[in-house]
C-alpha cells in the first residue's frame, strides 16, 4: 500500500477506477518507477477550454505522485496525435505542410499549458514517429486472431475480445443497436474498428504490409504506452468523452497484442467542462481556448484554480464570476506569502485531501484554512503542490489593478459609509456596477474592484486611432490591463462628475 506519511502515520492514495467503478487503494506496480499515460491532443489548432481540463487535472496528480514518491520515481507520458484527417484538411485548405503546422500548433499547446503551470511530461511522443510500431503490433493482432486485413484496411475484429465494453460498461450488442455505427461493406462486423487505412497520394502515408497507408487513431496511443511504458502500467486517464469508443479500443487491442500484461491498472476519467451552465459550443458562442482567455487578461493561474475547485469527476462549470473569486483569492495569498520561504513539506490536511481521490476543492478549502491560522509557510509549500503560488506565475498580481481616480472613488464611498451617508455609498456602488464594476468588501476594510474585460473592450470601440494606438503593448496589440485601466479612469471620472 502506498501512502504519505505524517510523522509516522500513513495515509493512503486512494483513486477512482472507471474500469472497477469504485474508489481503490492506489498500489504501484513498482513504487520505483509509477508510470502514467494520458491522451494528449490532436494538433491541428489551438486548445479550447475544454481541452485544458484534463492538462490541469493530471498534472495535479503528477505534482502528488511525485511529492509521495519521489521526482525520479514517476513517469508521465502525454502524446501528440500528429496524423489525422482533419490536420490533412487544415494542410489541404491552408496549402500548408502538415509537419509545419503541428510543429506551430505543438508549440501554441506548450505555451498554453506552460501558463496554466503544467509542469512538463516526462515523454511527449509524437504519433508519427512510432508508426513502426503501430505496424508491428497490428502484424502481432493479425496472427493472434484479433485482427484481418480487407481491401487495403486492417480491422481488429472485436468478437475475438470477450472483456470488449466492459470498461464503459457496454454490450457489443446495445452497442450497435444505440449507436450510428459505419458499416463498410470490408467490415465482418459492424462495431470491427480500424487499424490501418489506405492513403490516396496526396495523403500522408507509410509503407506496411498491407499498401502504403497511415494509422487509425486507436492504435496510436496502445503502441506509444507500450514502447514508454510497457506491457502494464499504473494509470492511464483522459477526458470522459474518451472512455468510448477511444480507451475501450485501447484496452481491446492492447490486451490482445500482450495478453500477459495489464495495461493499464487504474483508469480515471475527468468530467466535462460547462460555460455558464450550458455545453461549450460555437452556435452559442460560448466557445473558446486557452489563449482567448489569456489574451482576454486572465491569468493562467486564475484558470487553474477555478479548474480546481471542483473535483475531476464532477462537470466544471466555467463562469467569469469564479475567475473573478479565484483571482481575489490568489491575489490575497501572493500578499499573505510575499517574502516567505515555503515549509519542507507541504500540510497534512491538503495532502489528505489530494490522497482522496485528487479531492482538489477539499485541499483549496485546507489552504484556506491554512491562511487564517497563519501558517504562511504551510500555504506556500502546499499551494506548490496544487502547481498554485509557483514562482513566475505571480506577475499578474502584482500588477497595479486601480485607477488612481477609481482608488479616489473607492475612498469617496469608504468615506459615506463612516459619515452614515449610505445614499451616496450605494450611488457609487450602483453606478460602477452600471459600467461592468464590481466592488467587493474584503475583510480588514479592504475593497477590491473587478472591473469586466468585455465591457472595457465594447467601450474601446468608440476610441479614435490615436488613443488606441497609446494602448498597445510592445507586441503591437493592445495591452488589455492598460485598457482596463483607462476605462476605469473614463467611468471613474463620469461618476465624480455626477457626485460634484
Amino acid at each position: 500500500m502506498t501512502g504519505i506519511t505524517h510523522g509516522g502515520i500513513m495515509t493512503e492514495i486512494r483513486l477512482y477506477n472507471t474500469r472497477t467503478r469504485q474508489a481503490e487503494p492506489f498500489v504501484p506496480l513498482d513504487p520505483g518507477n509509477i508510470r502514467m499515460y494520458v491522451c494528449g491532443p490532436t494538433v491541428y489548432d489551438r486548445a479550447h477550454l475544454g481541452n485544458a481540463r484534463p492538462v490541469v487535472v493530471f498534472d495535479t496528480l503528477f505534482r502528488l505522485l511525485r511529492q509521495v514518491h519521489g521526482a525520479d520515481c514517476v513517469t508521465y507520458v502525454r502524446n501528440f496525435t500528429d496524423v489525422d484527417d482533419k490536420i490533412n484538411a487544415k494542410s489541404a485548405e491552408t496549402g500548408r505542410p502538415i509537419r509545419e503546422i503541428t510543429d506551430e500548433t505543438i508549440g501554441w499547446y506548450h505555451a498554453d499549458v506552460d501558463a496554466l503551470g503544467a509542469l512538463r511530461p516526462t515523454h511527449e511522443p509524437r504519433a508519427t514517429d512510432y508508426v513502426g510500431a503501430m505496424i508491428a503490433m497490428i502484424e502481432g493482432l493479425i496472427a493472434k486472431g484479433h485482427a484481418y486485413a480487407a481491401e487495403g484496411h486492417v480491422l481488429f475484429d472485436v468478437r475475438s475480445f470477450d472483456s470488449y465494453g466492459r470498461l464503459s460498461g457496454r454490450s457489443v450488442d446495445d452497442m450497435i443497436a444505440g449507436a450510428r455505427v459505419e458499416v463498410a461493406p470490408y467490415k465482418r462486423d459492424p462495431m470491427d474498428f480500424v487499424l490501418w487505412k489506405p492513403s490516396a497520394p496526396e495523403l500522408p502515408g507509410w509503407e506496411s504490409p498491407w499498401g502504403r497507408g497511415r494509422p487509425g487513431w486507436h492504435i496510436e496511443c496502445s503502441a506509444m504506452a507500450h514502447e514508454l511504458l510497457g506491457e502494464s502500467f499504473d494509470i492511464h486517464g483522459g477526458g470522459i468523452d474518451l472512455q468510448f469508443p477511444h480507451h475501450e479500443n485501447e484496452v481491446a487491442q492492447s490486451c490482445c497484442a500482450h495478453p500477459q500484461g495489464q495495461f493499464a491498472r487504474v483508469w480515471m476519467h475527468n468530467e466535462m467542462l460547462l460555460v455558464e451552465g450550458k455545453k461549450m459550443s460555437k452556435s452559442l458562442g460560448n466557445f473558446f481556448t486557452v489563449r482567448d482567455l489569456l489574451n482576454r487578461g486572465v491569468p493562467g493561474e486564475v484558470i487553474r484554480f477555478v479548474f480546481l475547485s471542483t473535483h475531476y469527476g464532477k462537470p466544471m462549470d466555467w463562469t467569469e464570476s469564479k475567475a473573478q473569486e479565484a483571482a481575489t483569492v490568489l491575489r490575497r495569498w501572493r500578499g499573505l506569502v510575499a517574502g516567505i520561504e515555503p515549509a519542507p513539506r507541504p500540510a497534512p490536511a491538503v495532502l489528505d485531501a489530494l490522497g482522496d481521490d485528487l479531492n482538489t476543492a477539499g485541499a483549496i478549502a485546507a489552504l484556506h484554512g491554512l491562511a487564517a491560522a497563519g501558517d504562511l509557510a504551510g500555504l506556500l509549500a502546499s499551494a506548490r503542490v496544487m502547481g498554485l503560488l509557483e514562482q513566475g506565475m505571480g506577475d499578474w498580481a502584482e500588477v497595479r489593478q486601480q485607477s488612481d481616480l477609481l482608488e479616489a472613488l473607492v475612498q469617496r464611498r469608504q468615506e459615506a459609509k463612516k459619515a452614515r451617508q449610505f445614499d451616496v455609498a450605494d450611488f457609487i456602488r450602483n453606478e460602477l456596477a452600471q459600467a461592468g464594476i464590481e466592488l467587493r468588501d474584503l475583510p480588514g476594510g479592504v475593497v477590491e474592484p473587478n472591473t469586466s474585460a468585455d465591457q472595457a473592450i465594447q467601450w474601446s470601440q468608440g476610441m479614435t486611432e490615436d488613443e488606441l494606438e497609446r494602448l498597445k503593448g510592445a507586441d503591437g496589440s493592445t495591452d488589455l490591463r492598460a485598457l482596463i485601466e483607462a476605462y476605469q479612469q473614463h467611468v471613474a471620472r463620469r461618476v465624480l462628475e455626477r457626485l460634484e
